[in-house]
């Protein structure tokens, strides 16, 4: 399997028996609780034209142009701190510190925070962009205190 981009920047996939698929569309199988693994590669006819189990099992050029597309289509910056809520009733702007920089956002309701697991909490602002909060316990104490008056 090899991949490359077209003159349109789209990703194109030939496979190990010559077949090329353009574009393809990396899809991963689970983006939050397994990240590095299982990605399919689906074809403009929405059908998988490959499947990759691990990123590791990949040519390093061709993990790196699969971690590229990830980047452009995935979007969960990740809570390293809440600084501040604006109300302890919903709707409540929250100020945080992300991955990817400090924001500000609008929850809409108790319920736009859910449980994937012991360790990870989905947050979704009021126009359905996510955030992840990942090992809540690990947060700073004002952080943290900030975070239990909505669980």
């Amino acid at each position: 399997m090899q991949l490359q981009r077209n003159a349109l920047g789209r990703l194109v996939l030939t496979t190990d028996d010559g077949q090329v698929h353009e574009p393809v569309v990396p899809v991963r199988a689970f983006p939050i609780q397994a990240p590095q693994g299982q990605i399919a590669l689906v074809g403009a006819d929405g059908h998988e034209a490959a499947w990759v189990e691990r990123l590791d099992d990949l040519a390093e050029a061709d993990r790196a142009l699969l971690l590229e597309e990830l980047g452009l289509r995935e979007f969960a910056p990740v809570i390293q701190r809440l600084v501040s809520v604006s109300a302890f009733a919903t709707p409540t702007t929250w100020t945080v510190e992300t991955d990817r920089g400090a924001t500000r956002f609008v929850l809409k309701g108790e319920e736009d925070i859910r449980r994937l697991s012991r360790d990870v909490l989905l947050v979704l602002d009021s126009h359905g962009v996510p955030f992840l909060i990942r090992q809540p316990q690990r947060l700073d104490k004002h952080s943290r205190k900030l975070l239990d008056r909505f669980l």
